[in-house]
């Protein structure tokens, strides 16, 4: 059986749930010099709480506590229940050393004994 839900208990509910994604949450979007928490990540987006998050088009940066993830190119797609939404256009992962310009096999001795 299905029950239609009084609308302060709808609303109880979609803030426990905001609640709970922001505490098991550390990602954090930085742009601009300014910091938002967000809510869900997925291959081609994500979402920040729609009260406080701005209108972003153009590049971010998105953290794991204070390690960064990714450098991204971001456009705003939609707001649904709460959330702002957010797509990818590019997605950047963040290494920590720089690619090598050849290959580098496997096998290769790392030093030489005489």
């Amino acid at each position: 059986m299905f029950y239609d839900l009084p609308d302060y208990v709808k609303e109880g509910l979609r803030l426990a749930r905001k609640r709970d994604l922001g505490r098991k949450n550390r990602l954090r979007l930085h742009v601009d010099g300014e910091v938002y928490p967000i809510l869900r990540l997925w291959d081609n987006g994500f979402s920040l709480e729609a009260e406080n998050a701005p209108h972003l088009r153009g590049f971010v940066d998105i953290y794991d506590g204070a390690r960064p993830l990714y450098q991204c190119l971001v456009i705003c797609s939609s707001a649904e229940d709460g959330e702002m939404i957010f797509e990818f256009k590019r997605q950047t992962a963040v290494r920590s050393e720089a690619p090598l310009d050849y290959y580098k096999d496997e096998n290769t001795p790392v030093g030489f004994l005489h």
